[in-house]
């Protein structure tokens, strides 16, 4: 029989074997066996689940993919090491174990493992994709020990991630005047920006590249809006500008797709332009939900190809190829590349794992002020996203 690897039974002890101390990078070896260990974890629970079906009420998701996509999508190696960290602690499984091993197929107990596993991905859930998708509503405590876990993996008790108040004024006019008062996505122009030159200066009126709008089609005008692209409620801070445990635990978890990149919007760089668009109303709610994204053109920069996972994309002029726009004197801020990369890993994950759709179907009931009579609404989200602080990052301009 091969050896176990050493699980530690009870998952309030997990805080008693965590090391607090600053974690170096997996060695090769250590690395390769974690990452065996972990497709094993989630193949096997992916294995057993039924299919997902959107048509099911209440509406699935898989934990398996959202847990193992998770990790696919960390955008670096460091990034994928700390996420291995978290899974092994959030398992109670000693990963040092898996350091140098003979025993490349340790004997795994999944039965034990299941809840944990189960408790992994419910954090993962309810601490940042459920309040990145609900903005505009409050997010659930994280549940301790695997707030911890994460935490840890990171080599850190609590990060010293600093709030912001709100400063979205000033982003508005950078955004526009960089994005040239247009839609990045449709290229239609601000509808209130239109006006007020049309009040100022008459049939001479002309958009940002000096073109007369009386030789423009007149349906080339929308209500815009900034969006951010990782939203401002990530920094949303209390009286005392400070962040609450709740949004610690989503910034670590962000953490996780791109190590270091929360500190990029840290305090108030989360209302600097790089971290921000000009979309209209329709092309903001649908990338506020991440149901549009952006990929990078290979060896282009600052052009991406914009797609949707929307059903019937063509409606919404999709797929489309866009430069952004750069301001002449470059003084501000083209949006990240960086940002908007962990923005399409986080809409991938949400579409094939199907918690996308499941969020997007807990929020509709929340929002209709349903509680369904067989039992199938998710009450405890519902209550718990009712009763916080998550805004998102939409700004009328």
């Amino acid at each position: 029989m091969t050896s176990p690897v050493p699980h530690h039974r009870h998952q309030a002890s997990l805080e008693d074997v965590i090391d607090l101390s600053p974690q170096p990078p997996l060695g090769p070896s250590q690395r390769a066996r974690a990452r065996r260990i972990f497709y094993r974890i989630a193949e096997r629970f992916e294995a057993a689940e039924p299919p997902i079906d959107p048509r099911a009420r209440p509406p699935t998701y898989s934990q398996p993919l959202l847990v193992r996509l998770t990790f696919e999508y960390a955008r670096s190696e460091e990034s994928r090491d700390i996420f291995l960290r978290a899974f092994f602690k959030a398992m109670a499984l000693d990963l040092d174990a898996a350091e140098g091993g003979d025993d490349p197929d340790p004997e795994l107990d999944f039965g034990e493992l299941r809840p944990l596993f189960v408790g992994f991905a419910d954090y993962l859930m309810d601490n940042f994709f459920l309040p990145l998708k609900a903005s505009t509503r409050r997010t659930p405590q994280p549940s301790p020990a695997y707030h911890s876990a994460v935490l840890r993996a990171q080599g850190v008790e609590t990060p010293a991630f600093v709030g912001t108040p709100e400063r979205l004024s000033s982003l508005r006019g950078a955004c526009l005047v960089r994005d040239r008062h247009r839609c990045v996505i449709s290229r239609k122009f601000s509808d209130r920006e239109f006006i007020a030159r049309l009040r100022q200066y008459g049939d001479d009126a002309r958009d940002d590249d000096g073109i007369l709008f009386s030789e423009q089609d007149p349906s080339l005008f929308d209500g815009l809006e900034v969006a951010h692209i990782l939203p401002h409620a990530l920094m949303k801070s209390n009286t005392n500008f400070e962040l609450n445990q709740s949004r610690e635990a989503a910034l670590a978890i962000l953490n996780m797709f791109d190590s270091g990149v929360a500190h990029v919007i840290n305090g108030v760089d989360i209302d600097r332009p790089r971290n921000a668009l000009t979309l209209s109303m329709r092309f903001h709610q649908l990338f506020g939900s991440f149901d549009v994204f952006f990929t990078p053109v290979t060896d282009t920069q600052h052009t991406y190809r914009i797609e949707t996972f929307h059903p019937v994309p063509i409606a919404l002029g999709l797929p489309v190829t866009r430069a952004l726009f750069i301001t002449d004197t470059r003084t501000i801020d083209p949006p990240s590349p960086r940002l908007l990369a962990v923005h399409r890993a986080i809409a991938h994950i949400l579409h094939l794992s199907g918690a996308g759709f499941y969020i997007d179907m807990l929020l509709r009931d929340m929002e209709d002020n349903v509680v369904r009579s067989d039992g199938t609404s998710a009450l405890g989200q519902m209550v718990t996203l009712g009763l916080g602080g998550w805004l998102d990052g939409a700004v009328s301009s």
